[in-house]
């Protein structure tokens, strides 16, 4: 079997290839986008860092691909989906990188803190500017964490280590998790008022693209150090520019960057209170040292037909258990999904429960499936099916599978319920039906439906009056939104009732406020899947 190493990683892990008697292994470093492609026509394994694009055109041109594997974290330069349809394995090293990112993050906090880049700049330039470069101590200073897992925990130890006091911001970490480690949990509006360092270690999702814009550097303290080794994208860059102008922000600290690589233009380059990196989280010995020989090792077992460790489009199961379990494997990753989103941000315990059939089969690769449904909105790219538990775990949600062999009205049935802290639960349950065994939604917080989990979904729940469907349609219609489905479902009669609409598109925020201020609606909540 032939694999290309399209992007250089550790020797260690080449030689581990090469010593292998069934793999033939072309280092293939700097090839160019039409040579990555001839060369992926003979290729049974692909290894990129980030500079190779792994396009869907690529996956196309490969009929023997069966593994593309990711020396790192970030798949952002490979095509998941277009490997998902093809069969093709995406996997990463998410472990490798940790220390270092969080020592590379501390860096920038102290060089916040002391001026070094600049006092060193202007030593090579001749100069001797002792009062230019006054600074201050981390010492009894306080520093926000946005992101409380692996990498922010390491910062969190590293933080103590100096006498800071550490706060964090992570709505899905337990608070006894937290207590744990000796960090105070606090809102968002708190750590920005109350931090005088923050740092941001938060994948990139919508909920978090710009969360420190202008709006909320205006709420921290003045003089408020500002670090970001995580994504780029987060902090907004403009308006970080504008507020280290203003005095607002007296230092920042990027690795990170909404395009890269940085512009030689970008108005970052020119502000003197921010010290910029080239994307270095990953770039010492060691860690290039492990990613390379995790993804070696991972990929070796994976082209062998073993288990798919850090697979990210697909569970670490052999082929006859994923044969039977296959159909229930989109429809446990949407329901993890969307209980996420019906559910409170912080919750103590998940259960999943099984009826039927799925009772007889091993189902640990589906609950496994469900549990990185539900992390994808909170952990973004670095969620999979094998270090989902792990995640789960880190973030202090407890998590139960029962088997259940009560009668139910489907042969088999999935029920997810998530329980907070002062006992409120929330719950979906989902089957798969007819010969094509598609998946759907048949029951909400105990309410019974039937929709199909995909794309948009809008659940209004309102008091069983008329007119509350023929108003919702003429809101959506204004907007230019489709409905693709509906299902309705009450309590009783004139008691409450509950609506799921699926959409063509995400209603305007406008829109969506017209349906939520009608007197007859109790509550509105846009489902994305």
């Amino acid at each position: 079997m032939r694999i290309v190493v399209a992007d250089r990683i550790a020797a260690s892990g080449v030689e581990y290839l090469q010593r292998q008697d069934d793999f033939e292994v072309v280092e293939a470093y700097g090839s160019s986008p039409e040579e990555v492609l001839q060369l992926a026509r003979e290729a049974s394994a692909i290894i990129v860092r980030s500079e190779t694009r792994i396009t869907a055109e690529v996956i196309e041109a490969a009929p023997n691909l069966k593994v593309v594997g990711r020396a790192g974290v970030g798949v952002d330069n490979i095509d998941i989906q277009a490997a998902s349809q093809k069969g093709v394995v995406v996997m990463n090293a998410p472990g490798g990188n940790t220390v270092a990112t969080a020592e590379l993050t501390f860096t920038h906090i102290l060089c916040g803190a002391r001026q070094i880049a600049q006092a060193d700049a202007s030593m090579k330039a001749g100069k001797w500017d002792r009062k230019l470069f006054g600074g201050v101590e981390v010492f009894h200073k306080t520093l926000g964490i946005l992101g409380l897992g692996r990498i922010g925990s390491e910062i969190a130890s590293r933080a103590q280590a100096f006498g800071m006091r550490v706060l964090a911001h992570d709505p899905y970490l337990a608070p006894a998790r937290a207590e744990e480690m000796g960090v105070e949990l606090l809102d968002l509006d708190a750590v920005f008022a109350e931090a005088d360092f923050i740092t941001v270690h938060m994948p990139l999702t919508e909920g978090t693209r710009n969360l420190i814009d202008k709006a909320a550097i205006a709420r921290m303290r003045q003089g408020v150090r500002i670090f970001n080794c995580a994504r780029g994208g987060i902090i907004n860059q403009e308006d970080l520019v504008e507020a280290i102008r203003s005095g607002k922000v007296a230092y920042a600290g990027l690795d990170v960057y909404e395009k890269e690589p940085l512009p030689g233009n970008s108005e970052l380059r020119g502000m003197q209170n921010l010290v910029l990196t080239p994307h270095l989280g990953a770039s010492t010995q060691e860690a290039q040292e492990s990613v390379g020989q995790e993804i070696a090792h991972s990929l070796a077992e994976a082209l062998r037909g073993g288990v798919f460790r850090n697979a990210l489009n697909m569970p670490s199961v052999d082929r006859k258990t994923l044969q039977a379990l296959g159909p229930y494997f989109h429809l446990g990753e949407t329901l993890g999904n969307f209980l996420q989103q019906i559910a409170p941000d912080q919750v103590k315990k998940l259960r999943i429960t099984y009826f039927g059939r799925i009772v007889a089969l091993d189902a640990n690769p589906l609950t496994r499936n469900i549990l990185k449904g539900y992390l994808k909105n909170i952990s973004g790219e670095n969620a999979n099916s094998v270090n989902a538990p792990i995640l789960l775990q880190q973030l202090g949600v407890e998590n139960e599978v029962v088997k259940s062999n009560e009668a139910r009205d489907y042969y088999d049935l999935i029920l997810l319920e998530a329980e907070t802290g002062d006992g409120r639960r929330y719950s979906v349950e989902g089957t798969v039906i007819g010969k094509a065994m598609l998946p759907r939604i048949v029951a909400i917080n105990g309410r019974y439906v039937e929709a199909p989990p995909e794309g948009i979904m809008l659940l209004v729940e309102n008091r069983d009056v008329p007119g509350i469907v023929g108003a919702i349609g003429t809101v959506l219609g204004q907007d230019g939104v489709n409905i693709a489905a509906m299902s309705l479902s009450r309590n009783r009669l004139g008691g409450l009732a509950l609506n799921v609409v699926n959409l063509d598109s995400r209603p305007s925020d406008e829109a969506f406020q017209r349906i939520l201020s009608s007197d007859a609606i109790e509550s509105a909540l846009v489902v994305a899947l």
